[in-house]
């Protein structure tokens, strides 16, 4: 079982009260710095646990405990109407509908989960406590599925019978192998057919510029005229840029290369603790040096920005700082699933409290560095169903290996945070100071997202667990030029890897947006397709003239110094 899901204690099922777990248990302490270093990525376990405490000190356990043990009686009878939705891939095989005893063991987890579930959203609870009971009660009940373990899944059961018992051999090989190479968590994903620079990040281009914080990548242009003005792609500080360049025909880089656009992207440096001081502003600076080169390179006056995730958080303090400097280098801006405004309800904005910042702080100054793993581990954790339990099942019960998926491949390439900017970012998360003009400075200068006055297009997913929609669409309201918000019916990740040849995905565009999401969405149209396709004309439309493509890359002040995706992204 992955270790520090494990380590929470058995449940009485009915006892709501059991979902707190006792803070003075011999086996609190290890299990606050298992949880907080594997799964929580510095968050404060007790923080958790306060908030359980909370739920159970503002709700009606009682009635909720009587109505569970009607549920259960009615279970027993064989009388009750307790299903398990119809895409939940834990319930799919036949004898959890047509066993009895499994369907009572179903219809038992579902109405305690259910009940769990119930009293999180009933509690009384400002939003961020909410947040966090929810996320800790959803660890808890994922845990506990009977799906996760040998004698209480059929699935496994019939899988070691038909094999002659070598599923469970494969089975126990995988775990230990998770032990010694994964940290105990399940492996997503089958790795061996992906290869940088071959299968993935394979669109071709050269590192044009290199600072000890970055490098930027300029891609070969696959049309004969392009626009003047480059694009720039800024991936999030926590996660490797290539994402955006996964295998061709599901690569964002291809295809801003496709439509005419001179494309540069930048790859940001692993840290280690040797660079454990650098700090948001560190960052920003660096943000703007490889802008700069992009703009020499491309013969522009502006660039044109892409920025994804905590990305967009950089860019939009530059644009600030740019604002308050009269520096007019960003032409336009594009923020996918960037949260700007930390006082609206999303999943990353839980970590705002001053317990939460100091543990955490506490944490990554003892290393120097906010590890990738733990933040693997922690977005992992708000769907564990999904991406972790999942695996354990396949993998582990089952015996099968992971799936190869070019997406999970990325998601496990980890990269790590340096203390200085962990600390500039819960800082963010608790004080909301981005968001509010004149209470931050970058560089040396208070900033006011109100007075950036160029062209903004803001993406949203509709299923977005990390950022969600509602508080992306509230970036449409803090800058002060003209704005455009796109809603994809997909999530954090899925939502960027888009492509437009994928006929079940959908967006939403609509008018200006009003003060409202709500508003905004009641007046959207529904389209088949990728949000890339109505981007590819919004920037077409900013991209300045025509010219004829390069023949070569970079210039004579920025030569090409080795092939994307260069060399900063192979660190481990």
């Amino acid at each position: 079982m992955a270790r520090p899901l494990a380590l929470v204690p058995p449940l009485e099922a009915g006892s709501p009260d059991a979902i707190v777990p006792d803070p003075d248990h011999s086996t609190t302490a290890e299990l606050e710095a298992l949880l907080s270093r594997e799964v929580l990525a510095g968050l404060d376990p007790l923080a958790l646990v306060d908030a359980l405490r909370r739920v159970g000190q503002r709700c009606d356990v009682g009635t909720s405990t009587t109505n569970l043990a009607m549920e259960a009686i009615r279970i027993a009878l064989g009388r009750s109407s307790v299903a398990p939705a119809e895409r939940d891939w834990r319930f799919q095989h036949r004898a959890w509908h047509d066993n009895p005893m499994f369907r009572r063991l179903a219809q038992g987890y579902l109405a305690w989960s259910a009940a769990v579930e119930q009293l999180v959203e009933e509690a009384d609870l400002d939003w961020r406590t909410a947040e966090r009971a929810r996320f800790a009660a959803g660890l808890v009940t994922s845990t506990l599925a009977p799906t996760n373990f040998l004698a209480t899944n059929p699935a496994a059961i019939e899988r070691a019978v038909q094999t002659g018992g070598r599923s469970l051999v494969r089975g126990m090989r995988n775990i230990v192998r998770d032990v010694v190479e994964n940290r105990g968590m399940p492996r997503s994903v089958d790795l061996r057919p992906f290869r940088l620079g071959e299968t993935i990040a394979a669109t071709p281009g050269s590192v044009v510029y290199r600072d000890e914080v970055l490098e930027l990548l300029q891609y070969r242009p696959t049309t004969p005229r392009v626009h003047s003005r480059p694009v720039v792609v800024v991936p999030p500080q926590i996660n490797k840029y290539y994402f955006l360049d996964l295998a061709p025909g599901r690569s964002f880089v291809e295809f801003a290369v496709a439509q005419g656009h001179q494309t540069f992207c930048i790859s940001w440096r692993n840290p280690t603790a040797e660079q454990h001081d650098w700090d948001f502003d560190t960052y920003v600076a660096a943000l703007e040096g490889a802008l700069v080169a992009a703009a020499e390179i491309a013969g522009a006056d502006r660039v044109n920005t892409v920025s994804m995730c905590a990305g967009g958080i950089a860019t939009a303090a530059l644009l600030a700082h740019h604002a308050a400097t009269g520096t007019d280098l960003i032409g336009s801006a594009t923020f996918g699933v960037t949260l700007l405004d930390f006082d609206l309800p999303s999943g990353i904005a839980m970590l705002a409290s001053q317990g939460i910042v100091e543990h955490s702080l506490r944490t990554t100054r003892e290393s120097g560095v906010l590890d990738g793993h733990s933040l693997f581990a922690f977005f992992s954790a708000l769907r564990p169903n999904d991406l972790v339990w999942n695996y354990w099942v396949n993998n582990n019960l089952l015996g099968d290996d992971p799936p190869a998926f070019d997406v999970l491949a990325w998601n496990q390439d980890s990269a790590r945070l340096p203390a200085g900017l962990h600390a500039d970012f819960l800082d963010l998360f608790m004080t909301n100071r981005l968001a509010k003009a004149g209470e931050m400075t970058v560089l040396g200068r208070p900033v006011d997202l109100g007075a950036v006055e160029c062209d903004t297009f803001v993406v949203g997913a509709q299923t977005d667990h990390l950022t969600p929609w509602k508080a992306c669409y509230a970036s449409t309201q803090l800058f002060g030029g003209r704005s455009e918000f796109v809603l994809s019916s997909s999530g954090h990740i899925q939502s960027l890897v888009n492509p437009p040849a994928n006929p079940k995905m959908r967006f939403y565009r609509g008018p200006r947006p009003p003060g409202s999401p709500e508003g905004w969405l009641a007046d959207a149209t529904s389209h088949t397709g990728s949000w890339w396709e109505p981007w590819a004309t919004w920037v077409g439309d900013r991209g300045g003239a025509d010219r004829a493509a390069p023949r070569s890359l970079g210039n004579r002040k920025h030569r090409p110094d080795g092939p994307a995706p260069g060399t900063y992204v192979l660190a481990s």
